[in-house]
């Protein structure tokens, strides 16, 4: 099994010319290891298909970057694999769409922390850098000849698309968008709703399903909503009990 730990700290501030030079030095340092990340990956792919564990290692190491978002990725995970179940998608899909989940958001690693982790709204400049992430990711992973084949760099690279062509990275609409990522939009939404954020306390359990229900259509597919929306009514103790754990 691969492991690794990458720990990046910061103590000191920085004004004028010194500030533009941290910042640059930042980046580098990121940029560095996004590369070293997807070397590692590949040294090890070589030698031997990718597992779970590689994955589970992978997550663990973006979601231990930032305490709010903790096991995001095993939740969305878990969300989209009842959706799929409720959509009676074949088997080998419902494996293919919670490995996905666990690595959708791979691509934040290559996201600075000091903006992942900012305890204020995003500015507009740091919001274009966060909607760099699922690119990121797609590049980290697409050497992974299963990933090619069983749909998770679909998941990766699309999960931030909306219904009516209005997400990004590729502004795809309807169902231009892979149906595991129109999956993975909804169980990964829901779960941003219902967990604590940096900047915001948790939100309302039934106010992130009328949102789901309110945006049925334009950022949501219909028919992943409405399966989500069954699911949240059929599950709704055991779906509580999930978000219960995250406050």
């Amino acid at each position: 099994m691969l492991s690794f730990t990458v720990t990046i700290n910061y103590d000191f501030e920085t004004t004028g010319d010194a500030k533009i030079t941290f910042q640059i030095i930042q980046w580098l340092m990121y940029i560095l290891v996004v590369v070293v990340i997807s070397t590692l990956i590949k040294s090890y792919m070589k030698e031997k298909e990718n597992s779970l564990n590689l994955i589970l290692t992978l997550a663990k190491s973006l979601d231990s970057r930032d305490k709010y978002t903790e096991c995001h990725s095993e939740r969305v995970a878990y969300y989209s694999l009842l959706i799929a179940k409720e959509m009676r998608l074949p088997k080998k899909q419902l494996k293919h769409l919670y490995t996905g989940g666990i690595i959708h958001d791979i691509g934040k690693i290559g996201v600075p922390e000091s903006i992942l982790t900012k305890p204020s709204r995003l500015t507009d400049d740091e919001y274009e850098i966060i909607k760099q992430h699922p690119t990121i990711g797609y590049e980290m992973v697409k050497h992974i000849p299963s990933f090619q084949k069983n749909g998770v760099l679909d998941m990766i690279l699309y999960h931030h698309e909306k219904f009516d062509g209005t997400g990004y990275p590729k502004g795809l609409k309807g169902e231009q968008i892979p149906l595991v990522a129109r999956i993975m939009a909804v169980a990964d939404a829901f779960d941003a709703m219902t967990s604590r954020r940096v900047y915001r306390s948790e939100t309302d359990f039934e106010y992130a399903i009328n949102e789901i229900r309110k945006n049925r259509g334009t950022q949501f597919d219909p028919e992943v909503s409405d399966a989500f929306l069954r699911i949240l009514e059929i599950e709704e103790k055991n779906i509580l009990s999930v978000v219960a754990q995250i406050k």
